[in-house]
């Protein structure tokens, strides 16, 4: 889904993620977590490639616009630490499954609100992998794993303190963000595949961070 950027006689500078600025910091988590949909593996495979349907419903109350055939452009909400807050928003290309797995990676910036790239840069690697259990009534466990790193651009007053708290202090909020945001996304996904199909919701699970 690669859009041509417009000319507008400016050359870009590079991404955050390949800056020399002492100011840019890197913040990494991972996630995992485990859905149970109470259906043979065609059933939700079925329900997975709809997507233009249950993502936007799942994704509310964070603010989504569609992006060309398969993205998205979502707005997280407001975020702080230190007295500086941001309000993250990621471009998402939802890909084809292929053998039973689903892929989710990043769209650039530049092909949905260029000026981003000068603040935050994000890399988003999901997968989500379909196993059909064999029982006595259909069940598919969908395993779904995220790789996530964000380079942002701090204030310079923040270099002020220690290097070990200003890291420390942003895994720890990016781990929460992406907690709250994914395990929250987990759940409704499976709650608006049971009820879309009439069928009887199995109970939360513990997230397996």
């Amino acid at each position: 889904m690669t859009k041509p950027l417009p000319d507008t006689g400016e050359t870009l500078l590079p991404a955050l993620r390949h800056s020399d600025d002492q100011r840019v910091r890197c913040y990494s988590s991972q996630f995992a977590d485990l859905m149970e949909m109470r259906a043979p593996a065609h059933t939700v495979e079925a329900y997975l490639d709809g997507h233009e349907g249950w993502f936007r419903r799942c994704a509310s109350p964070m603010r989504v616009e569609p992006l060309e055939r398969n993205g998205y452009v979502l707005t997280l909400g407001r975020f702080g630490n230190f007295g500086f807050e941001v309000e993250p928003t990621i471009g998402l290309e939802l890909l084809p499954q292929s053998a039973g797995v689903y892929r989710i990676g990043t769209v650039p910036p530049e092909q949905f609100q260029p000026g981003l790239r000068d603040l935050y840069d994000v890399e988003f690697n999901a997968a989500l992998r379909l196993d059909e259990q064999h029982a006595a009534s259909p069940i598919t466990e969908v395993r779904w794993e995220l790789d996530l790193s964000v380079w942002i651009k701090l204030p310079a007053v923040i270099g002020l303190l220690p290097e070990s708290l200003v890291q420390s202090s942003g895994d720890h909020l990016l781990r929460q963000i992406v907690r709250q945001v994914s395990r929250k996304l987990t759940w409704k996904v499976q709650e608006d595949f049971h009820a879309t199909h009439n069928l009887e919701c199995p109970p939360r699970r513990r997230a397996q961070f």
